[in-house]
């Protein structure tokens, strides 16, 4: 099917101008507009007084054309703060009314497309951010989660979607992208082809994927999502939304098994259908390397990574809570755009990586990045953005993660002893609490017999496939006496001499113990 090009999305942004201007001159509640704008992959912040616009960013991929205009309008609008979210996209804040509905209009001229960033629609697709470039991956996924993505948006005006739609690709068992949690999953495997799984989702009654189907080609990926749709269609309670989530077809079919079943009778069903929906000419993509070699430079910094390409790096750059300073930002894109072959990829810890650089235009670019750039393991810890911004959100997860790294810093806890952690303002886990081996959700809790900001403390969660854990409920902390805990079991750890892995593994009921004290 062919993409949809970017400029037809225009013939809608009229309507968002009219909303968004009724919205600011006090004419439309914020929960009205809410309801409207996430089509266009924008909402009101917190306090109703700025907006934010998230920019899709299919597989994590922002070529170096983007990251410029980012740049670009970062500059033209004075944008004092952006996030790299844990669905690998791009969130401008503190924006205007102006400003939001102009940014959107130049972003679809920039081939960047905001539409259904929001609301009840298919969601940024997700793919393994190093995908062609990383060493021990089965195969390079990307081009067929580009493909997806291209799919999936002829979804967006299609009736009776699940409330979110988010599918995800990963490369290897690491399962960075939560392929075997996700709404719809694509697991790559060593012979080249891909297991499947569905109905999964974190956040309120969360569920490990159900594994529909093993060995498909990745040609007819396709089936798949069509599959899903249909199923939901079908099973799907999309008149609760409390309930419009493809995990819940788990419990009201009866059991994982019948899913799977109700999912192959609609896989049935598509491929029956006469649809030509079998990809082609991708398995050439899906092996070819960068065409860009290295110059015999070497660069041996700590977040450098050896790309299977040989002579070039990728560069880890990690700012606090995916915070990116729109300075530092706008001094790399002016750096990447004299540099062949550069992108950047985005990962779903909030983590970029700079791509295809020999060892001289990594060192060069590492200059800049490290002036806004975690410093250890627990620094690169998520964080969602947090209820200072977000309008459902319960608690500032921002705040509690830079107390955090804040504290942590000046007790001086030797890098490992604590692990990177993550962090939810609210149940729907944005942040991806339950998969950390360290998680928070934000929460209330009696203090003195008043109640105050909490969050409730999650333990030994597991992403990499095959290993899967959520992690279990401990209990709830006051906001307050977070950083302290962390302070103290990294201190415990420190003592042992081991690093964190290490020192848990051996220690059954060490971070138990330690949280007791903070537990309310």
């Amino acid at each position: 099917m062919k993409p949809i090009d970017p400029q037809e999305w225009k013939q809608d942004l009229p309507a968002f101008r009219e909303k968004t201007a009724a919205f600011y001159k006090g004419e439309l509640k914020k929960n009205d507009y809410k309801g409207f704008s996430g089509l266009y992959g924008s909402y009101a912040q917190k306090d109703g007084k700025a907006s934010m616009l998230r920019l899709r960013m299919t597989a994590g991929v922002v070529p170096r054309e983007k990251v410029c205009f980012i740049a670009k309008m970062i500059r033209e609008y004075q944008v004092k703060r952006m996030h790299f979210t844990t669905c690998q996209s791009i969130q401008l804040h503190d924006l205007n009314e102006t400003a939001v509905c102009e940014i959107m209009e130049k972003a679809l001229d920039a081939g960047i497309v905001t539409m259904g960033g929001g609301g009840d629609f298919p969601r940024n697709i997700m793919c393994s951010p190093l995908a062609g470039v990383e060493k021990g991956e089965y195969f390079n996924v990307q081009p067929y989660a580009k493909a997806a993505g291209d799919y999936l948006m002829h979804f967006i005006k299609a009736e009776k979607m699940p409330r979110k739609l988010k599918v995800g690709f990963s490369s290897s068992p690491a399962n960075l992208t939560h392929a075997t949690y996700r709404d719809l999953g694509f697991a790559a495997r060593e012979d080249g082809k891909f297991d499947v799984y569905s109905a999964g989702g974190l956040g309120n009654n969360p569920r490990f994927g159900v594994k529909v189907a093993e060995a498909v080609e990745p040609d007819d990926i396709l089936f798949y999502i069509r599959a899903m749709w249909l199923t939901f269609r079908t099973y799907g309670n999309y008149e609760n939304r409390g309930k419009a989530r493809t995990r819940y077809m788990q419990e009201s079919l009866g059991s994982p098994e019948k899913y799977k079943e109700a999912f192959q009778e609609k896989l049935k069903e598509v491929c029956a259908s006469g649809e030509d929906l079998k990809l082609k000419d991708l398995k050439e993509a899906s092996t070819e390397n960068s065409r860009k070699t290295g110059d015999e430079t070497v660069f041996t910094g700590s977040n450098a990574i050896e790309q299977k390409q040989e002579g070039l790096y990728a560069l880890a750059w990690h700012p606090i809570g995916g915070m990116p300073d729109p300075a530092v930002f706008c001094e790399l894109a002016d750096a990447m755009e004299e540099i062949e072959g550069v992108e950047l990829r985005l990962a779903p810890y909030e983590t970029a990586y700079i791509i295809n650089l020999t060892g001289a235009e990594a060192e060069r670019l590492n200059t800049i990045i490290q002036k806004d750039m975690a410093q250890s393991l627990f620094e690169t810890s998520v964080s969602c953005i947090g209820a200072s911004v977000c309008q459902v959100g319960l608690r500032d997860s921002q705040g509690l993660l830079r107390a955090c790294v804040e504290r942590v810093k000046e007790a001086g806890l030797p890098d490992g002893t604590l692990p990177q952690i993550h962090i939810s303002g609210c149940p729907s886990s944005c942040g991806t609490h339950q998969t950390g081996a360290l998680g928070f959700r934000g929460a209330s809790v009696k203090v003195d017999g008043k109640l105050e900001s909490g969050f409730v403390l999650y333990i030994n969660g597991c992403e990499r496939q095959e290993e899967e854990t959520m992690g279990h409920e401990a209990g709830t902390m006051a906001e307050a006496d977070i950083p302290e805990f962390l302070v103290a079991l990294g201190k415990a750890v420190a003592e042992s001499g081991e690093d964190f892995n290490t020192w848990n593994e051996k220690h059954p009921g060490g971070i138990e113990a330690v949280a007791a004290l903070y537990l309310r």
